[in-house]
């Protein structure tokens, strides 16, 4: 399937975003731990909450297929370890089976969890065999995936003893690890950083079970700021957003603003405007927010910005190595990008002849999808192969860019 995208010339939208996917799966997973009977209000309809929501259900499946949700895979591994005498397989899609999760899986162990590798060792799929954790203190580095430190975390006031967790190594999205401390108090654990160090302490307290409301999804929002930005003339609101979420993505508020989108905060709305471009080059470490890189990667480029964005290495065990992917589809367009270290790719302002009818591969990544269509503003008809894709966290984009006055056409 491919969808072929026509802009309008003015965007004027009030669009409703969705539940952040992010809030979303930790809510589940402390709300599981706490049994509690209350729903979870505003819950996504994408993809990764679905099978979250679906694996959480009484009684659990032996098999678990978390298909593509990486965030999913992570968590429940750490919930189903300490399902004392219950066993599951924990399975994924055949690039879920080739995203590593050894680290996780060590640090799972050596609190005593009884896990098991069914293919390649490192990978999933995974035996996991509940059991009673005993041990209480365990180390892993800061410079992976911030997903496989939450999910300890989450445990960890379940443990008997607590949790303290080491960190060595320079720590990478510390927002999300932030975001999960504040929902885990939200949901009555003490857990805190300890003061001088890269540890971080959870009592052995249970979770209270409370009702809960998502909040809308930040990461969502930057498509808006990029179609903002990229626009000749735009206003966009967007309803549940919160100037001071927890969300580490919310920076995209304060990035955007010299691109040209200002942002006015009224009670539980963003409202998006042009105002004036003030930055001619935009050097940016994503070390924080590593899943706005495509969104401004792909803004730069076409607004002509030269950049050099660092902090990118988790990009490449994500749905697809997202480097790799962004050097091959922005060359289609014409730019020249490069990688250097591993975690660096800029752009000086080369340029090479593009396709004269771009069509843009997604490589089973929702965020390919969602950050080149904005590139129809400036590429009329432009073309986004497997635009499915989406609903891994958005799965009405289609439908809002063309109530937004979008054409959006399958072919």
């Amino acid at each position: 399937m491919q969808i072929q995208i026509i802009a309008p010339k003015r965007i004027n939208a009030t669009v409703q975003l969705p539940a952040s996917k992010s809030i979303c799966n930790r809510a589940l997973i402390l709300h599981a731990l706490a049994k509690g009977d209350t729903p979870i209000h505003n819950l996504s309809d994408c993809d990764d909450t679905r099978v979250m929501t679906e694996a959480l259900q009484k009684p659990h499946k032996e098999t678990i297929d978390i298909l593509a949700a990486g965030t999913a895979m992570r968590f429940l591994t750490a919930f189903f370890a300490i399902q004392a005498g219950e066993r599951h397989i924990m399975t994924g899609t055949q690039r879920m089976q080739q995203r590593p999760i050894r680290i996780l899986v060590d640090a799972l162990r050596s609190l005593g969890a009884d896990i098991t590798y069914l293919k390649e060792d490192g990978y999933p799929p995974l035996l996991v065999q509940g059991k009673d954790l005993t041990k209480a203190e365990v180390t892993l580095p800061g410079n992976v995936s911030s997903q496989y430190i939450s999910a300890l975390l989450m445990i960890g006031a379940m443990l008997p003893n607590g949790l303290t967790l080491h960190l060595t190594d320079k720590l990478i999205s510390r927002p999300y690890i932030t975001l999960t401390l504040q929902l885990m108090k939200e949901f009555g654990a003490q857990a805190a950083w300890v003061e001088g160090s890269q540890s971080i302490r959870v009592e052995p307290q249970p979770y209270q079970p409370i009702s809960f409301t998502v909040e809308s999804d930040w990461s969502a929002a930057s498509y808006w700021y990029q179609l903002t930005a990229l626009s000749q003339e735009a206003t966009i609101e967007l309803p549940g957003l919160w100037e001071d979420s927890y969300q580490g993505d919310s920076a995209v508020s304060q990035l955007f603003q010299g691109l040209g989108v200002k942002t006015n905060f009224t009670y539980g709305s963003a409202c998006l405007e042009k105002c004036e471009r003030t930055l001619t080059r935009m050097d940016y470490n994503f070390i924080d927010q590593p899943d706005l890189a495509q969104t401004f990667v792909v803004t730069c480029a076409l607004l002509d910005i030269p950049f050099r964005f660092s902090g990118l290495q988790s990009l490449k065990i994500k749905e697809t190595d997202r480097m790799a992917a962004l050097i091959c589809e922005m060359r289609k367009l014409g730019y020249v990008l490069r990688e250097k270290e591993g975690s660096i790719l800029s752009w000086d302002g080369e340029r090479t002849t593009p396709d004269r009818e771009p069509v843009i591969d997604t490589y089973e990544d929702h965020r390919m999808a969602m950050a080149f269509a904005p590139a129809a503003l400036l590429i009329p008809g432009i073309r986004i192969n497997h635009p499915q894709v989406v609903t891994k966290s958005y799965p009405h984009y289609w439908e809002d860019l063309s109530q937004a006055g979008f054409t959006c056409t399958e072919l």
